[in-house]
């Protein structure tokens, strides 16, 4: 058993939020033609309170679920050590709270932020159960922190800049081979909770097709940038080193379809995007 603060901690799944605050600030510091330190501190606190709620809900949505899987049964609410209330209170005051910050960005950051954890919380959390396209109705929650930084740096907060769309897409289609990975080696312990979100339901063939295709596509969205002129040789030469990388790494998952691939991959995934991002933020 652990603290109550370090329970409300837990809730904010912190390390998650903290990457996810990482991804808006790195898009909007792309995009931006002179960054401010005033913006990114509203968009850091903002956007972590947002997704630390949205972890918050989740969870408060799936305790029972939670309290049958071997990873996530000694979470707070599972243990009872919150109420359900209390995660609710948490979370809507992070709610309240971290909509301000985002509207201090941009009236548009607000907006797209609030819908991103309406989408997370109120569309993938309960699809989870019924269908393995969750996954994609989740990739768009997840991938909308890059267009929230993005949008936030644009000079017209009107419409949205195609290159505000790259840094999405690239985000977007970096989900299905990251959260596959983890779907595969964690197959059993999403069972007992009826949990079946790969490509077809089980570990099979198709299954690793489907991550090794993906990862195929995720390689070729992050070449876009420089084909549109955004960035230049350098960017490129250093997103194909990590590619040929990361699609070795696929290679051997989709060659051996074991667990320890799959982990191998997860991580090279974790590596991979914001290394990306860095770079296209570079525009060398």
């Amino acid at each position: 058993m652990y603290s109550k603060s370090k329970a409300f901690l837990i809730l904010t799944k912190h390390k998650l939020s903290l990457l996810v605050v990482f991804s808006a600030v790195v898009s909007y510091v792309t995009i931006a033609d002179k960054p401010e330190w005033r913006i990114i501190l509203f968009l850091s606190t903002g956007g972590f309170l947002i997704t630390a709620a949205s972890n918050s809900l989740n969870q408060m949505i799936e305790k029972n679920e939670d309290a049958k899987m071997e990873r996530t049964k000694e979470r707070p609410l599972p243990l009872g050590i919150l109420s359900n209330i209390e995660a609710l209170l948490f979370s809507t005051g992070m709610i309240i709270v971290g909509t301000y910050f985002l509207y201090l960005c941009a009236l548009l950051t607000a907006i797209i932020g609030f819908i991103s954890m309406l989408m997370y919380v109120f569309l993938y959390t309960p699809l989870k159960q019924k269908t393995p396209w969750a996954v994609f109705v989740g990739a768009f929650p997840g991938a909308l922190p890059t267009l929230i930084g993005a949008v936030t740096g644009q000079e017209n907060q009107n419409n949205v800049e195609f290159f505000s769309w790259l840094l999405f897409l690239i985000q977007f289609i970096w989900q299905f081979p990251h959260f596959w990975t983890l779907a595969w080696f964690n197959y059993e312990d999403y069972a007992r909770a009826d949990f079946y979100l790969l490509p077809n339901k089980k570990r099979d063939h198709f299954s690793a097709f489907m991550i090794f295709t993906y990862t195929v596509f995720l390689i070729a969205a992050a070449m876009l940038p420089y084909f549109f002129h955004y960035v230049g040789e350098m960017s490129l030469s250093i997103v194909l080193i990590a590619s040929v990388t990361l699609l070795f790494q696929t290679f051997l998952f989709y060659k051996y379809q074991s667990d320890s691939m799959a982990k191998k991959l997860f991580k090279t995934c974790i590596v991979y995007l914001p290394l990306v991002q860095l770079t296209i933020m570079t525009r060398l």
